[in-house]
């Protein structure tokens, strides 16, 4: 048996439209809040964490809820139908809001829509996947979002020079082609895991809290620590390259693009490195080399971090900080890539939605705690954008010491019949 490479790269186009939206979101946002509309960094964290809170609010019981749902067209494409166009039309309306009410209620739009089908999309992965093949199936998926989140920070950073819109309207057009793709070519199984028990999200929690082995909660929070601190450092980096460094708007998004573009390629091997020499120890070599990238940033000082180092096709010019944001893409899938095949690996075939959602329950929590940690810290610095790269270090280092109590979650052994 082989990973069936086409199917799982078409199903990657569900996460490289979530991707877009995100990226775009991520990088330009934060400067619309600053420079259109004058927000302080404590409230610009606040507002960071909407989507994530709506997500909080919907993923996980639409994670259960689509593990329950039977129509002709599967238990998944119908969230993925009604919330991708939503999700759309609100997005390309974000940039040409004029007052701020107007903008809150499209991005509000937007949170709930994208938050109603982006646990549905990344759960059809586990469920088109055999458990020996997810990391490096999820290698693929991921390779396919960060192909999406170079787009929206590389392409998107030259649109918005053009016109602020442009890269918002890219991401329109794109998650509409990307989830058409999605529903006409991956086809879900009709044969669904029997269980005595419908899968409950608070069940599936009550479990992981009373498991003696407590490998899931150790993942689940060692989840939680490192999206806190990558989160933190994310939300605000655009307006850290604007404020602190003194670089012009887009080129904040064009840093990002350069760690997306290493994430890109380094996506497929995570996978594989995952498989070989198991998840555990690939995921705690990633928050290693996460965690001092993120400390050299933060002492190195600014004059160093913009020296001019080369030029490259497609990501523009590379400074020395641009070499650390790569180094940052390379650690970043290490953890990412093999996270959530852990996480569904601890469960039954009939609770992966519901596993899912629990990924990202807690992966929500941080992203609603990092901006606004960070905005406070911000703020409380005299809006010095450097401590954005202070917090997140600690963090990293307690997802560490959480994941070194991780006991289960490396891949399934199938046994020959």
């Amino acid at each position: 048996m082989k990973l069936n490479y086409g199917k799982t790269f078409l199903l990657g186009f569900g996460f490289f439209g979530v991707s877009v939206i995100w990226g775009v979101y991520n990088a330009f946002v934060p400067l619309f809040l600053a420079n259109k509309f004058g927000l302080s960094p404590v409230w610009i964290g606040f507002f960071m964490t909407l989507d994530n809170i709506a997500a909080l609010l919907i993923q996980p019981p639409v994670g259960a809820w689509s593990d329950r749902l039977r129509t002709p067209i599967g238990r998944r494409m119908p969230f993925i139908l009604i919330g991708a166009p939503i999700g759309a039309l609100a997005f390309g309306l974000i940039p040409i809001a004029a007052v701020l009410p107007l903008f809150v209620a499209c991005t509000s739009t937007l949170l709930l829509s994208m938050a109603f089908w982006r646990t549905p999309v990344i759960a059809l992965m586990p469920d088109i996947t055999p458990s020996k093949f997810r990391s490096q199936a999820n290698g693929v998926i991921n390779f396919m979002g960060g192909v999406g989140a170079i787009i929206s920070f590389l392409v998107g950073a030259s649109l918005y020079e053009k016109n602020p819109a442009f890269p918002f309207w890219l991401g329109s057009v794109l998650v509409i082609i990307s989830s058409l793709l999605v529903f006409l070519f991956i086809k879900e199984s009709k044969v669904y895991e029997v269980s005595e028990e419908k899968p409950s999200m608070l069940k599936s929690l009550e479990e992981v809290l009373k498991d003696r082995d407590k490998s899931a909660l150790r993942m689940l929070l060692a989840i939680f620590f490192w999206f806190l601190g990558y989160n933190a450092v994310e939300a605000f980096f655009t307006l850290y390259a604007n404020k602190h460094l003194g670089l012009p708007e887009a080129d904040g998004a064009r840093l990002l693009g350069q760690l997306s573009l290493i994430f890109v390629l380094n996506a497929l091997p995570a996978g594989y490195i995952g498989a070989r020499f198991g998840r555990r120890k690939t995921i705690m070599t990633g928050i290693t080399l996460m965690t001092l990238v993120m400390l050299s940033i933060f002492f190195l000082p600014k004059v160093t971090l913009t020296i001019f180092v080369t030029k490259l096709p497609v990501v523009g010019v590379v400074p020395v900080l641009g070499l650390l944001m790569m180094v940052a893409g390379a650690a970043w899938a290490l953890i990412n890539i093999n996270s959530l095949p852990m996480v569904v690996d601890m469960t039954d075939e009939s609770r992966l939605g519901t596993y899912t959602g629990l990924y990202y329950l807690f992966s929500t929590l941080a992203a609603i705690a990092g901006p606004n940690v960070n905005g406070w810290i911000i703020e409380l610095t005299g809006r010095n954008y450097n401590s954005t790269m202070m917090i997140a270090p600690f963090f990293m280092i307690v997802a560490f010491l959480m994941m070194s109590g991780v006991r289960r979650g490396e891949a399934k052994v199938v046994e020959a019949a």
